[in-house]
């Protein structure tokens, strides 16, 4: 990290006097639980391993937590915050608790689910972000897909999402989620996250997601690919023939495709890769 002692985090009564302040009340709509704990805030930093070459994407800057940690590593940040009272807030707080680093924060009022690459200042580099449980992992899938220029990530998230995110093939909770974000690449739990650390105190338990970017599988659609990932998790319970019938046309097709994929049509879908998904959607567009 970046020398930058005029860098003041928010603890607890800086975090309950922003809120007073803006007249916040959290709310479970927008997911609002903000971290109040310096030492926390200084591990994801860590844990995301972003610096000054970096330029960092957070989502969801809440009143400003994370976003001092991030840019106290000397990285550019660009803020993205649904709320306009905290939108508008956000550059004076780091205005006032790290003044020399204030000019590297772009702060931007939008819905991260309609995000464009054109509406940032310059690709980023890092997603970096405490996300809100309801739509953390259709953000997820946004970014990557508008914003090729991410290349790494750490998110938090509720643990039962941070779960599903990183599992393997065969695994209870391998589901839509873990198969459509490893067409991206390669994600993985790194830490917990207690909830004592939020205001207001959640309840369900958060963990940090990291993700790497990598080559998607060769000759396949992305979109074909997510349509068979959608119909073969809608009824997990059956079996690959009989859950693709309507994605291939009819149960018979689907196991004619199944089979020139080298997919036994018998299996579920919590046994296929996400390598098996492309070959099986490259066959099916012949």
């Amino acid at each position: 990290m970046a020398e930058s002692s005029e860098t003041l985090l928010l603890g607890p009564s800086e975090i309950r006097g922003l809120a007073g302040e803006l007249h916040i009340r959290p709310t479970k709509k927008l997911g609002q639980n903000f971290v109040h704990d310096p030492n926390t805030v200084r591990r994801i930093v860590e844990l995301a391993g972003v610096g000054a070459a970096d330029v960092v994407l957070e989502v969801g800057p809440g009143l400003g937590s994370l976003t001092l940690g991030l840019l106290d590593t000397g990285a550019r940040v660009a803020a993205v915050e649904v709320d306009p009272v905290l939108a508008a807030r956000l550059p004076e707080t780091v205005r006032r608790h790290a003044p020399g680093v204030s000019g590297q924060l772009t702060v931007l009022p939008a819905d991260a689910l309609r995000l464009a690459a054109a509406d940032l200042p310059e690709p980023p580099s890092a997603l970096v972000a405490n996300l809100p449980y309801n739509v953390a992992v259709p953000v997820v899938l946004h970014l990557l897909a508008e914003l090729p220029s991410l290349d790494r990530g750490l998110v938090m998230v509720q643990t039962e999402v941070a779960d599903r995110m990183a599992a393997g093939p065969g695994s209870r909770v391998y589901g839509v989620p873990s198969v459509k974000l490893a067409w991206y690449g390669r994600a993985r739990k790194v830490a917990a996250v207690p909830r004592s650390v939020f205001w207001p105190v959640p309840n369900v338990d958060s963990a940090l997601v990291a993700f790497e970017r990598s080559t998607p599988p060769a000759g396949a659609d992305r979109g074909t690919v997510f349509a068979a990932i959608d119909a073969a998790f809608a009824q997990r319970r059956k079996t690959l023939r009989a859950a693709l019938a309507g994605w291939a046309g009819s149960a018979a097709r689907a196991e004619a495709l199944l089979t020139a994929a080298a997919i036994d049509p018998r299996t579920r879908g919590e046994q296929l890769t996400i390598h098996d998904f492309a070959r099986l959607a490259a066959v099916g567009r012949v």
